[in-house]
């Protein structure tokens, strides 16, 4: 673990916990690190859940499968990214979603029971990590109400406007470099690839954005709010 740690150590789950007591926590959680070659798949949706996984290296996607077998992409994992918290506390014993490796990564796992479990040691991290836990599903809660929120926006005009007006308006700087690919950007606002795609093809020709492969320059931020009501 030691050539992790600097990585581990800034981690939110553990935020407030100084680093001496991350290393005496890790021997108590007695965490196991695994590594996965792209495209290998880290869990799958219906897997015995057992651990909450942290990337160490490299990026992995969350995705689920509807009725109709068609995948939805839910969000995109890097490096310090958690997966499989808000199962921890649930009565839920399977994995709900799929996490898929899109290069070589490693992923840190701590075992469910040592963390929602009581400490037999009394250790002073273990409350820390508790409230850690739950700020963390709280945002998690909110994001994925903001994902419901796209599902509410009526046009694929509007959801794309409204997708890159909150980046600009993240990090304030118009010249956006998407953290998805198109496929994964048309999955999480529901839209086809080709659609959104010709899309995007009819902004630029109409001057309200540039593009080439992820990075998007937004040229009429007024337009864009304009359409984003749509």
């Amino acid at each position: 673990m030691k050539k992790y740690m600097e990585i581990v150590s800034e981690v939110s789950l553990f935020q407030g916990i100084d680093r001496d007591s991350i290393e005496a926590m890790l021997n108590c959680l007695k965490p196991r690190v695994y590594s996965y070659k792209k495209s290998d798949f880290i869990v799958t949706s219906g897997d015995h859940y057992e651990s909450v996984g942290i990337i160490l290296k490299g990026t992995a996607t969350v995705s689920k499968e509807n009725a109709a077998g068609n995948r939805i992409f839910m969000t995109l994992l890097k490096k310090g990214d958690i997966f499989g918290e808000i199962v921890a506390f649930s009565t839920l014993t399977t994995w709900p979603a799929t996490v898929q490796a899109q290069e070589v990564c490693d992923v840190l796992f701590l075992p469910r029971g040592k963390i929602v479990g009581d400490c037999e040691k009394m250790c002073s991290w273990h409350r820390i990590l508790i409230q850690n836990f739950l700020r963390i599903i709280s945002e998690r809660a909110m994001l994925l109400n903001k994902k419901v929120e796209y599902l509410t926006i009526k046009s694929m005009r509007g959801k794309i406007c409204t997708y890159l007006l909150e980046e600009y308006n993240r990090t304030g700087d118009k010249n956006i470099n998407l953290p998805l690919n198109r496929n994964e950007l048309a999955d999480f606002l529901n839209v086809s690839r080709p659609s959104m795609s010709r899309e995007m093809g009819k902004m630029r020709d109409e001057g309200l954005i540039s593009f080439h492969l992820t990075a998007i320059e937004l040229l009429d931020v007024e337009g864009l709010k304009n359409m984003s009501e749509l």
